[in-house]
């Protein structure tokens, strides 16, 4: 009963505004995995999906309310993706929850979010002020918005649009902020900026433009965008090494910022000045 179909996502939602755990849920990977070849053995990545909330609040014993902003770091290889509708009802439900401090409440969420995604789940709590000193960043590398690039076709991603020279091999870092795709349940937009960051055959830069809005009206999650591109990158251009990650515009006060690499580490969880 865990398929996407069976979660409150695009459903009118009573506002439950006590802790709730039992609103987390549940949808398997494995099904989507599946669609791109994949299993849980047989990833050729490793990563992490950040999410960040920016409508975390709760109650200290006083009944004085709190603000601040969650970080959550779900593993990219966990069963379980969390339905976002059901994660942002289940921090809701924090907002008239008594915790005696922000490590008590850390330790819940942990506790949640671990059980749901059916592994250990990171959560960090910053202070408005601690997030305000952080500041915002630019991504890495060379933008590639700018360059003319001819697409006529936005239905479905099309990886043939692709184009590398093998007879040179190069280390490049390129990013965008043209991606684009839509829910899969609620059709609604979900706006985001990718970086690709590799060592392999020279990439057409013009070529993973048109791709990269090729998904403009493809309906699918943004884990699911993330794991398509770094599958076709990789097929295209023999990496010796390849990172793909995109950070995407919040919606309901949560942004998903799903991370894909070959290396052992992967980039620090940054906000973007459309985040």
């Amino acid at each position: 009963m865990n398929s996407v179909e069976h979660s409150p996502l695009g459903k009118s939602s009573e506002y439950i505004a006590t802790y709730s755990p039992e609103l987390l849920f549940p949808i398997p990977r494995a099904t989507k995995w599946a669609e791109l070849g994949l299993s849980a053995d047989t990833l050729p990545y490793r990563g992490v999906d950040y999410w960040n909330c920016f409508e975390l609040s709760w109650l200290l014993p006083s009944g004085k309310p709190v603000v601040a902003i969650g970080e959550f770091a779900i593993p990219a290889d966990s069963p379980n993706i969390i339905e976002s509708k059901s994660f942002k009802l289940y921090l809701n439900s924090l907002n008239q929850s008594v915790f005696a401090n922000s490590a008590e409440l850390v330790r819940v969420l942990e506790k949640d979010l671990s059980a749901t995604a059916g592994k250990t789940v990171a959560v960090r709590i910053r202070s408005l002020d601690e997030a305000a000193r952080e500041g915002l960043v630019a991504l890495p590398g060379t933008c590639i918005d700018d360059l003319d690039v001819s697409i006529s076709n936005y239905a479905a991603p099309q990886p043939e649009l692709l184009a590398c020279d093998p007879a040179r091999v190069v280390e490049k870092s390129l990013h965008s902020h043209l991606l684009k795709s839509n829910c899969p349940v609620t059709s609604q937009p979900d706006w985001g900026s990718v970086v690709v960051e590799y060592r392999g055959a020279a990439l057409e830069p013009a070529s993973l433009l048109a791709y990269l809005v090729s998904f403009r009206q493809h309906a699918d999650f943004h884990e699911q965008c993330v794991e398509r591109i770094f599958l076709d990158l990789q097929k295209l251009l023999k990496p010796e090494y390849l990172t793909v990650y995109a950070r995407y515009v919040r919606r309901g006060g949560l942004d998903i910022n799903p991370y894909r690499t070959t290396r052992d580490e992967v980039p620090p969880n940054r906000r973007l000045v459309r985040q």
